[in-house]
């Protein structure tokens, strides 16, 4: 921590988190103006989001395998310049279709760039200074999660929408220099060999992955506009079940060299657990989906105060996720996984009567705020549970597992939330249909939650 390596090595990581940080929390508040601007419907807005989404959540862990193969370093660059350059192509997009296109890129590129950065240090600090360091990396990442919607809100109103993917190009030149000159190059060298023999790819399982939940998606996404029974529809959703039992045929067939080995699955613990994740992140993602274009659009707001409205749920979670943390360590997760979505609910059902002309500090504060509360009490136990509920050696592949199924929870919730509160078309630029919208939304949020609630009241023990 003390040599110019160790601080430059840093430096690369946490300018490479807040690249993606501050897009995965600034093109919500950015949807109404691109939508505006590039004439979008409401599919169109979901794609914008579920692009990205759908990407990393089916190749984070091959992003992840690959850098353990071929160089924790090469991949990482990798990802950024890719990462920068597809961001560089959604500021330039046309069209809706350039913009979703770019999006898909940008979240490849952020599937390559998410674990390695914290890869890079894991494998580059001595063991003395590798929790400092990764201290320091998670701090202010956090801090870059909190400033992400006051900046980004102030480029959409100052600048343009366009200026949130710009801005990723000159935070990845430092970070392109500062890990070629300081970072060291590493890899696992049990990786490459299994026995006598090359260990191959798990690519036919992210294949499969993403294919299922990209069928099941584009269904979502596309029933409003052409019928549920139509023949499109019902073609995606048969392809993303077929795929979704292929991968898991394929999976069990590779046993523990598989992408994720399903004897995982051998514990109810875990299991339960990555269901209760994407209950979970899919009320977040359809909160926040909702919440920043009602702000905007009917309520009245800017993007910077739209962005700002939500600060005090991530500064929640900065400063009581430890507390949390702590709290499950002496009790168990049971009562925290329990309380925290029921607390999150309540903030979902205040924000219901957020109406035109709404006051931030008396109607919208009070529901975010509660729903920050419950979401800090949710998450930090949450993660620890998901660790403890396997052995050791698939701590990683767990982890992976678990993220992934935070972002496909955010991503059906938002593909199915338009359709179930009858949403399409530009109906997000009219006032009462979009109200309607959002009140539903927010509904149907806030009864997940409590099905999240009731599952861990009932399946969830602390674990051996």
């Amino acid at each position: 921590m003390g040599t110019p390596a160790g601080r430059g090595t840093l430096l690369a990581a946490i300018l490479a988190s807040g690249m993606v940080f501050l897009d995965s929390t600034v093109v919500n508040v950015a949807l109404p103006r691109l939508g505006a601007d590039l004439g979008a419907t409401v599919a169109g807005l979901q794609w914008t989001v579920n692009g990205y989404l759908l990407m990393l959540a089916a190749f984070v862990l091959l992003g992840g395998a690959l850098g353990d193969r071929f160089g924790r370093r090469r991949v990482f660059l990798l990802g950024v310049v890719w990462f920068a350059v597809a961001s560089a192509l959604c500021g330039l997009a046309q069209g809706t279709g350039w913009l979703v296109a770019a999006r898909f890129l940008q979240g490849a590129g952020g599937a390559l760039l998410t674990p390695g950065s914290l890869s890079v240090l894991q494998s580059s600090f001595h063991p003395d200074d590798r929790g400092r360091a990764i201290g320091t990396w998670s701090g202010l990442a956090g801090v870059s999660t909190a400033l992400g919607p006051f900046v980004g809100g102030w480029l959409i109103d100052a600048l343009s929408w366009r200026w949130i993917f710009f801005i990723n190009l000159p935070l990845a030149v430092p970070v392109v220099l500062a890990a070629l000159r300081w970072a060291p190059e590493s890899r696992d060298v049990d990786a490459s060999r299994t026995g006598s023999g090359r260990r191959r790819f798990d690519v036919a399982g992210a294949l499969l992955g993403a294919l299922g939940l990209g069928g099941v998606t584009y269904a979502l996404i596309d029933a409003p506009a052409r019928g549920v029974t139509s023949l499109p529809v019902l073609a995606s959703v048969l392809v993303g079940v077929l795929a979704a039992v292929a991968f898991v045929l394929v999976e069990r067939r590779r046993g523990d060299t598989a992408m994720l080995p399903t004897g995982l699955f051998g514990s109810r613990l875990f299991s339960v657990l990555n269901v209760f994740t994407v209950v979970v992140y899919a009320a977040l993602g359809g909160f926040t989906f909702f919440l920043s274009v009602y702000l905007q659009n009917v309520v009245g707001w800017s993007a910077m105060l739209t962005g700002l409205a939500t600060v005090p749920m991530t500064v929640l979670l900065l400063v009581g996720s430890s507390r949390a943390g702590a709290l499950s360590a002496r009790i168990g997760p049971r009562l925290p996984l329990t309380i925290g979505p029921v607390v999150a609910a309540l903030g979902l059902l205040l924000l219901r009567g957020v109406s035109p002309g709404a006051s931030y500090w008396t109607d919208v504060l009070p529901g975010v705020t509660l729903f920050g509360l419950g979401l800090t009490l949710v998450v930090a136990p949450l993660t620890a549970s998901v660790l403890a509920a396997v052995a050791d050696r698939f701590a990683g592949v767990a982890s992976g597992f678990n993220n992934a199924a935070s972002r496909a929870g955010g991503l059906l919730a938002v593909a199915a939330l338009p359709l179930l509160v009858g949403l399409s078309g530009t109906g997000y630029e009219q006032a009462a249909a979009l109200t309607d919208a959002f009140r539903g939304a927010m509904l149907w949020c806030a009864g997940g939650l409590l099905a999240g609630a009731a599952m861990a009241g009932l399946l969830i023990h602390r674990p051996r």
